[in-house]
């Protein structure tokens, strides 16, 4: 299973941001999509996630700005960033997590893709 993000890059405080997740290879039904983050010398952190059911989990500091949504036909997680402040640059992971068709409950990372918010 690969992961490919897109849609990151460089905005202005209070500006929007849409990332998009696809995945492709040997698919089966992710159980949880989501999407992490990491700054330089910090451990990466969740942002928001989605299970199969459509019920959504976010991080505390981007409640209320940041949405999450996920395409299951298509294996495709998104999210939409609003109100973005510098402390949201960092670079941005898909992650996708379910059991594999050998019954192995198998997590999976895309590449990264830069988030920079400029004051």
């Amino acid at each position: 299973v690969q992961l490919v993000e897109s849609g990151g890059g460089s905005v202005q405080a209070g500006g929007s941001l849409r990332l998009s997740c696809g995945a492709s290879g040997n698919l089966f039904t992710f159980n949880v999509m989501g999407w992490y983050r990491r700054t330089p010398g910090k451990e990466r952190k969740l942002v928001a996630r989605m299970n199969l059911g459509g019920r959504p989990d976010y991080g505390d500091s981007v409640k209320g700005r940041f949405t999450v949504s996920r395409d299951n036909f298509k294996s495709m997680i998104f999210l939409e960033m609003n109100g973005l402040k510098p402390e949201d640059t960092a670079v941005y992971y898909c992650n996708a997590e379910g059991r594999d068709p050998d019954g192995r409950y198998s997590s999976y990372w895309g590449q990264g893709t830069q988030v920079t918010v400029s004051s």
